[in-house]
């Protein structure tokens, strides 16, 4: 199992497998290729680069870190029209009362995933976005398996 960090993306191959932990607004965005089995998780944290100064870890942004990820996997051999993603957190792990939806980090983070993730042509099958918990994910290169983890509940596969 190989550890993903926060603002970081790593790509592998089966058998070894990809995990980050402590996704609360941030967002864990899994791509896959089924045929060569390569396969990239980023740990996402913030939805847009061009609205940070320092904004050089590109692993940190929607925008930029899915674009690279990909780019990475199909270094790996990976072929784009094969590839799917599948998305973790976007929590709203603070309830702050008279707040505006801007402060929702979680939700702008998954809004900017699909949106880029739709911009590369990269079909999202399935998610697990908002809600109030964080969560751990473990992706599974041999099958796809995005498997997820929140205090006090059952893990589950996307």
């Amino acid at each position: 199992m190989i550890k993903v960090g926060m603002a970081d993306l790593k790509v592998c191959h089966a058998p070894d497998n990809l995990t980050t932990i402590g996704l609360g607004s941030c967002i864990g965005i899994a791509l896959y290729d089924p045929v060569t089995k390569v396969t990239g998780l980023a740990h996402i944290m913030l939805p847009d680069s061009t609205q940070i100064r320092n904004n050089s870890n590109i692993a940190k942004f929607a925008d930029t870190g899915i674009q690279k990820l990909l780019e990475d996997m199909i270094k790996e051999g990976a072929l784009k029209s094969r590839i799917r993603a599948k998305i973790a957190g976007g929590a709203k792990m603070f309830e702050i009362s008279g707040a505006s939806n801007a402060i929702n980090v979680g939700e702008r983070n998954a809004i900017a995933c699909r949106n880029k993730l739709k911009q590369l042509g990269i079909p999202l099958i399935s998610e697990d976005c908002g809600k109030n918990y964080g969560r751990t994910v473990e992706l599974y290169s041999e099958n796809g398996d995005f498997l997820i983890k929140a205090v006090g509940k059952m893990p589950y596969k996307i």
